[in-house]
């Protein structure tokens, strides 16, 4: 098993910046990606960025590039989001997510850390 612990999330004005942090311990050589996702009050879980520890490869949700960058540390196990000019609508539960390799969705889940953009 594989377990992630995100933290840094909080309370930021509109045009603010958050940076999250996901931590994974356990069978942490089985991962092969990790990401974020988020989810606001009555909507669907939504992708925001992904890391494929092979190569160090980042994606995006087209609606996240540019204000949103991942990072990450292979030998930590360790995700970053760093989150620019943040807006109201960026409200959510930000989720960390891994998956191991041959695996198209991820399997494995944080408890999600809150982030609320203010006026």
């Amino acid at each position: 098993q594989v377990q992630l612990v995100e933290s840094g999330g909080g309370l930021v004005q509109a045009g603010g910046s958050l940076r999250l942090s996901c931590a994974a311990s356990g069978r942490t050589f089985s991962i092969y990606g990790m990401g974020w996702f988020r989810q606001a009050p009555g909507k669907e879980r939504e992708f925001v960025a992904g890391i494929r520890w092979s190569g160090g490869t980042t994606y995006y949700a087209d609606s996240m590039k540019g204000r949103f960058t991942l990072s990450g540390d292979n030998a930590r196990n360790t995700v970053y989001l760093q989150m620019n000019s943040l807006q109201p609508e960026d409200t959510a539960v930000y989720i960390c997510g891994a998956r191991g390799a041959g695996k198209d969705q991820f399997e494995y889940w944080g408890q999600g850390t809150q982030v609320t953009v203010s006026l």
